[in-house]
């Protein structure tokens, strides 16, 4: 059985690179879309990315393992508030900010009364059902990196694109499955170098890209940017701070789950690590903070859960963040390669969210949970990335499901139906 490497665990630093380094691939996609969506600067977001994750191992005191990366929750509102202009970028980072206050008080209530009031909030039927959402409303993203937008495999292109997302995907499959020793640890940096190497070999990377590395700076710092309050953008951006909860929380769970060790009691500081974080990166222009689903993924496929990893990530992040060089490498990763190995990242989330249920052994004769999780995934997976759209401002669908699971939870909670479906379930099964 492959040894579970725990948060207090130290690993020699010749693995710690490596692994490391594994981490920053799994987040870069996702880190450096988030800020290109909102119209920030990816080479900011990358340096806050490795400061906000060193943050929250100090709040967490080095308990909890977990790398932070933007928000992809913040996106609607903060488009909202900058109509797509750069100059109102300093509106939003004021609710960005604004978020993370209301972020850090939540997490001081849990530190302070304990979890009990998140757990009434958001039980496991509700956690599952967002961490299954955050992985089904990124499968469209992968599949579409793996092959192309149309779901069409058409030209001889199609099919080298295929064969590179394929090889990758095997390639990290395989190392996670057959190898043995260290470098059993590495399959998505293995499946990533795999198949760039053919995409290179095939000609798929672009020369904009290769002549991007060749002119990119050594070393350079990123541009940061101050906030500049306004009311407004705090009451469009703040509220978004319930998602981070719901996420969070999830997160929290699938992680404890995987090490057999419960984290709750750790909560209200991951939440404070999480907005500390947040608030630092609204100070000089980068993306609001999240612990990260994918490196959850990189942690469930390789059993290695020591915060050293982490420490390690963030050094190279903030590396990224200061090498620019370094970045355009990491951004000419071809969308197959990136593909091959998201379709394994994103799958194993959304079987982290079944396992939550599984292991809280979640009662699905009740009407309620399956309403809950039901409705739930299903109107979060098919608004997906597009989201949904109230005068102008869009809640894309991993928010919306969120909001959505936690308001049924709410709802559904009244009336006495529980007790009649659990009667119903003891005449079925004969209990």
């Amino acid at each position: 059985m492959q040894k579970i490497y725990y948060p207090e665990d130290k690993l020699p630093l010749a693995r710690l690179v490596p692994m490391g380094m594994q981490h920053v691939v799994a987040m870069f996609g996702a880190t450096v879309l988030a800020p290109i969506l909102m119209g920030f600067n990816p080479q900011t977001a990358i340096f806050f990315s490795g400061i906000g994750t060193l943050i929250f191992i100090a709040v967490t005191r080095a308990k909890v393992p977990s790398y932070l990366g933007s928000s992809f929750a913040f996106i609607g509102p903060v488009l909202a508030v900058t109509g797509g202009l750069a100059e109102n970028i300093p509106l939003a980072l004021s609710g960005i900010a604004g978020a993370a206050v209301l972020y850090a008080l939540a997490g001081a209530a849990t530190v302070r009364y304990g979890s009990g009031w998140i757990d009434r909030l958001m039980p496991p039927i509700v956690t599952g059902a967002v961490v299954a959402i955050i992985g089904l409303n990124l499968s469209s993203s992968a599949v579409s990196n793996f092959l192309n937008a149309d779901f069409r495999l058409a030209t001889r292109d199609d099919a080298v694109r295929l064969l590179v997302a394929a090889v990758t995907f095997v390639t990290a499959a395989s190392v996670s499955i057959y190898l043995r020793g260290f470098i059993r640890l590495l399959p998505i940096l293995t499946g990533v170098v795999a198949g760039y190497t053919l995409a290179f070999a095939l000609g798929l990377i672009d020369l904009a890209s290769l002549e991007a590395v060749r002119s990119a700076a050594w070393i350079g710092l990123p541009p940061f940017t101050a906030p500049a309050f306004n009311w407004q953008a705090i009451l469009v951006i703040a509220p978004v701070f319930v998602v981070l909860v719901a996420e969070n929380k999830g997160h929290i769970e699938a992680i404890g789950g995987y090490m057999k060790r419960d984290l709750n009691p750790h909560l209200g500081r991951a939440y404070l690590g999480d907005a500390a974080a947040t608030f630092v990166a609204a100070l000089g222009g980068g993306t609001p903070q999240t612990t990260y689903a994918e490196n959850m993924g990189v942690m469930a496929i390789t059993r290695v859960f020591s915060v050293y990893n982490f420490i390690a990530a963030a050094c190279i992040a903030l590396l990224l963040g200061l090498c620019p060089k370094f970045g355009a490498v990491i951004q000419s990763i071809p969308a197959p390669v990136l593909g091959g190995v998201t379709v394994i990242l994103y799958g194993l989330i959304a079987v982290m969210g079944i396992k939550i249920w599984m292991d809280a052994r979640v009662d699905f004769c009740s009407h309620k949970n399956l309403i809950i999780a039901g409705s739930s995934i299903i109107v979060a997976t098919g608004l997906g990335v597009k989201g949904f759209t109230v005068n102008g401002l869009n809640i894309a669908g991993i928010a919306f499901g969120t909001v959505l699971a936690v308001a049924l939870n709410l709802i559904l909670s009244f009336g006495g139906g529980e007790e009649q479906d659990k009667a119903e379930c003891a005449c079925e099964t004969g209990k």
